[in-house]
C-alpha cells in the first residue's frame, strides 16, 4: 500500500513538473515565431555595427526569420548593453557583444544594468588593434618608440578615441607593461585621432585594424605591433606585441551575440548552432577576413571563460593606470 502510495505520488511529481516546464519547452520548440531583434550598442557605421550587418542577413536564414539590428548608442555601448539585460530572455532581443562589455564593468560603479545580466551566446571572431606611429617620426619598431619614450619621460603623447575604450586601454597596458609614461590625449572618436596622428599632432595611437588598412597600405601611417597573441592574415609582416618583448599581451575587439541571462536551454542551443554555420560560411568569412577580423567561433561556454578574463585583465590595468571614468 505504502508502495503504491508513492509511486502515485512520484508520477504526479513528474507530470506537475512537466507541466511546469511545458510553456518554456513549447516556446522553445516554436522559437523563433516572428523577427528577432539584433541591438548594436553604437552608431551605425561602425565596426561592431559594420560585423551585425554582415552576421544579420546570414543568422536570419539559419532562423528562418528576419533579424532586424537596431542600432542603440549612448555611454559607451551600455546603454544598448541594458536595453537587452532588461529584456525578457525569450530569444527575442539579442546584443552585438563587443569589448565594452568587459570593460564597462570595470571602469563605471553606475551601470545602468548589471553584468550578470547578459550572458554571452557565442563570439564569432576577433579584430586586432594595431600600434601606428605617423612614418615621418623614423620609429621603426616597438623597442624604438620605448626608447625614445624612456629616454624623455612624458615628452612622447598618443590619441586615443576616448576615455575606457578598447584602444585607451591598449596604450595603457602597453605603458604598464613596459614601464614608461606617454601622455594620454582622448579624441572624439577615432577617426580624430588618426588625423591627428597624420598630422603630427601625435606620436602614437592604438586603432582597430580594419579601421586604417587604407592608411597603412597607402603610406600614411606605419604600423609597429598588432596587440593579439597572432600575427594578422592582413598584416602577415607586422609583428605582434607579444613577439616584441611582451608574452602576455593578447588584446582584440572580439564580436559575437550575448542575450539576456536565463536564456532557455534550447533556444540558447539552436541560436548557438546556427552562429556555428554562420561563422563557417565563407560569405561572412571573406570579407570580414579581407577586412582584417579573423572569424573564430567560440560556443558560449568559452566565451564566458574568455569574457570573464578580459574582464579580469582590464580591472588590473584600470587599477594599476589609475583610469578614472569621465
Amino acid at each position: 500500500m505504502i508502495a503504491k502510495v508513492r509511486r502515485r505520488h512520484f508520477l504526479l511529481s513528474v507530470a506537475s513538473g512537466a507541466a511546469l516546464a511545458s510553456p518554456w519547452a513549447v516556446q522553445a520548440q516554436a522559437w523563433p515565431a516572428s523577427p528577432v531583434r539584433l541591438v548594436v550598442p553604437f552608431p551605425p557605421g561602425g565596426l561592431i555595427d559594420n560585423m551585425a550587418r554582415l552576421i544579420g542577413p546570414r543568422l536570419a536564414v539559419e532562423l528562418g526569420q528576419a533579424v532586424v539590428i537596431e542600432n542603440k548608442p549612448g555611454v559607451g555601448g551600455s546603454l544598448g548593453a541594458a536595453e537587452v539585460a532588461r529584456a525578457a530572455p525569450d530569444g527575442y532581443t539579442l546584443l552585438m557583444a563587443s569589448p565594452p562589455l568587459t570593460i564597462a564593468p570595470a571602469l563605471f560603479n553606475n551601470l545602468p544594468y548589471r553584468p550578470e545580466q547578459i550572458a554571452p551566446v557565442a563570439l564569432i571572431g576577433r579584430v586586432p588593434n594595431v600600434l601606428l606611429v605617423n612614418p615621418a617620426s623614423n620609429i621603426q619598431n616597438v623597442a624604438d618608440l620605448l626608447a625614445r619614450a624612456k629616454a624623455a619621460p612624458g615628452r612622447l603623447n598618443y590619441a586615443s578615441n576616448g576615455n575606457g575604450t578598447s584602444l585607451h586601454l591598449s596604450a595603457e597596458l602597453l605603458k604598464v607593461s613596459s614601464g614608461v609614461f606617454i601622455t594620454h590625449i582622448p579624441y572624439r572618436g577615432a577617426a580624430a585621432a588618426i588625423r591627428a596622428l597624420i598630422a603630427g599632432e601625435v606620436d602614437m595611437t592604438f586603432e582597430n585594424l580594419p579601421s586604417v588598412m587604407g592608411q597603412i597600405s597607402g603610406g600614411r601611417v606605419k604600423a609597429l605591433a598588432v596587440t593579439t597573441r597572432q600575427r594578422s592574415k592582413s598584416l602577415p609582416e607586422v609583428p605582434t606585441l607579444a613577439e616584441s618583448g611582451f608574452a602576455d599581451f593578447d588584446v582584440s575587439a572580439y564580436y559575437g551575440i550575448a542575450a539576456p541571462a536565463n536564456l532557455p536551454g534550447p533556444i540558447s542551443s539552436r541560436l548557438e548552432a546556427a552562429l556555428a554555420k554562420v561563422a563557417a560560411d565563407p560569405a561572412v568569412i571573406t570579407p570580414m577576413e579581407r577586412a582584417g577580423a579573423t572569424v573564430n567561433f567560440v560556443d558560449g561556454r568559452a566565451a564566458a571563460r574568455f569574457m570573464a578574463a578580459d574582464l579580469a585583465t582590464w580591472k588590473r590595468v584600470i587599477a594599476q593606470a589609475g583610469i578614472k571614468a569621465d
